[in-house]
């Protein structure tokens, strides 16, 4: 017997999942309520378990838990444990394999020159290249997370200095990472060379923030500075911040689905706002692939910019034909098999009133397995749609990600082994339509995409991937282990 649980993991699993959001404040007396606040503004890009560290002077202390940021640090008990005027902060989303205790970050740990605790985004291609060196050489890992070898790296460097020690753990890494670490003395940010993850820098009233996004500096009222740059590392101390780059020169390949589907609407990502970029994805979408029919209807929530986008340029009203309750829980139990077939409409639902007897587009930021379209697709039919046609704000995803985002194994991807008409009918609409990668460029404000220097990582879509994947190309694990590992 199917139960509702089993319902939603299946949903869940037919989306993809940015793994972790991160944020540091150096200089606050109330830096751990601070960076909670931060945390609840990048709860989206993680919602298994989140965790904080704070210093004060040479005192470190952690909370990590499982759940949401609200579970446990809204907590006074919490909260009055985790003193000291700055502290870094992680929300993480747990992939297969990896969710528990011992995989939640940030992680700390007492090296021979004091504290230092870490919390990472993104997936290190050769983490385990790289463990199976510090093993052999005695390192002991009490996680299966890809973090906790930086930090094995950083403690095992023979360089005096700390920034040198960074520096030195930094250039042996391979793939997409923005993390953020902290020491007794200093709050420390790196991004990867082609800024493959976003990272950004703020300033809250003379304290210095770093954050995965915006909105986490709009939440607490800081200012934003600037985006990091690609290969670049900041080094805060009381005395000030400092600008490094310790990796060679490279143009940046930030990941686009940032845009399309992992960043808040209401954040700007490297100098565009989301929700700006994401309607006109859906313009774009809407002159590429334009279709008869009576109205535009969001497949909620991440579709709404975009069909707002379609509706405006096709010139067809936009209608919510599609209810979305935000507060299904994942332990309810079918008792019956007749409740069990409800179970489809737990997070969906059609607004009967809206829908009946129109032709409708349907808009969706992706299509991955499939099977959420196949059970939209029914319910809007069941509300009696005439016509059913689906457009998607994104190019088909024909490839798996392994900087940091958690996929299905590229086998289990509905585009890599369906032509566009196969999937129309396996999911069974009038007609399915995508947006080109040109299109998606354009809506991002390039004219297209460049073929020998991409702009951004599209790997999902092209196939083509900006670094080694050096795990993958020398290992015999199964390609879903492989991105189980990606910044837990």
């Amino acid at each position: 017997m199917v139960d509702s649980e089993e319902l939603l993991n299946a949903e869940a699993a037919d989306h993809f999942h940015e793994e972790c959001g991160v944020f540091g404040i150096f200089g606050r007396e109330d830096a751990a309520a601070i960076t909670t606040l931060g945390l609840h503004a990048l709860q989206h890009r993680g919602q298994e378990a989140a965790g904080i560290v704070s210093c004060d002077g040479s005192q470190f202390r952690v909370e990590r838990h499982v759940g949401l940021v609200g579970d446990t640090f809204t907590k006074q008990s919490v909260m009055d444990r985790l003193k000291g005027t700055r502290a870094i902060g992680h929300t993480r989303y747990a992939t297969t394999g990896g969710s528990g205790l011992r995989n939640v970050q940030p992680f700390f740990a007492e090296l021979a020159e004091g504290g230092l605790a870490i919390a990472h985004n993104g997936n290190i291609t050769n983490a385990m290249t790289l463990k199976r060196r510090l093993r052999n050489q005695g390192s002991i890992f009490s996680s299966t997370s890809d973090t906790e070898t930086i930090l094995h790296l950083i403690a095992t460097s023979c360089e005096k200095e700390a920034n040198l020690r960074f520096v030195e753990a930094s250039r042996q890494l391979e793939g997409a990472f923005s993390f953020v670490a902290l020491t007794s003395k200093k709050m420390i940010g790196c991004r990867d060379r082609l800024g493959i993850r976003p990272l950004v820098l703020g300033d809250f009233d003379g304290a210095w923030i770093l954050a995965s996004e915006t909105c986490a500096l709009d939440i607490v009222g800081a200012r934003f500075v600037r985006d990091l740059k690609p290969g670049e590392m900041v080094v805060v101390t009381d005395k000030g911040i400092e600008s490094l780059f310790p990796f060679e020169a490279q143009n940046s390949r930030l990941c686009i689905f940032e845009y399309v589907y992992f960043a808040r609407p209401d954040s700007t990502v490297e100098g565009r706002n989301v929700y700006d970029v994401r309607k006109q994805i859906g313009m774009e979408l809407a002159h590429e692939s334009p279709v008869e029919a009576d109205i535009v209807v969001p497949v909620p929530d991440s579709g709404t910019p975009a069909a707002i986008g379609f509706a405006q340029a096709a010139g067809l009203p936009f209608e919510l034909g599609i209810i979305r309750n935000h507060y299904v829980g994942r332990t309810f139990i079918q008792p019956t098999d007749s409740v069990r077939h409800m179970g489809v409409k737990l997070k969906h639902n059609a607004n009967r009133h809206v829908i009946e007897g129109k032709r409708i587009v349907l808009v969706d930021d992706s299509i991955v397995r499939g099977t959420t379209s196949q059970k939209i697709v029914q319910i809007v039919r069941d509300a009696g749609a005439r016509e059913v046609h689906m457009r998607v704000a994104s190019p088909p995803t024909r490839s798996s990600c392994f900087y940091g985002v958690d996929t299905p194994e590229t086998a289990k991807l509905l585009a890599a082994s369906m032509s566009i008409g196969e999937m129309a009918e396996f999911i069974r609409v009038d007609s399915l339509g995508f947006l080109s990668i040109d299109g998606l460029y354009r809506a991002v404000g390039e004219a297209a995409r460049e073929a020998e220097q991409p702009q951004f990582c599209d790997a999902c879509f092209t196939t083509e991937y900006p670094t080694r994947l050096l795990d993958h190309e020398t290992s015999s694990v199964p390609t879903s282990s492989l991105l189980a590992v990606g910044g837990q």
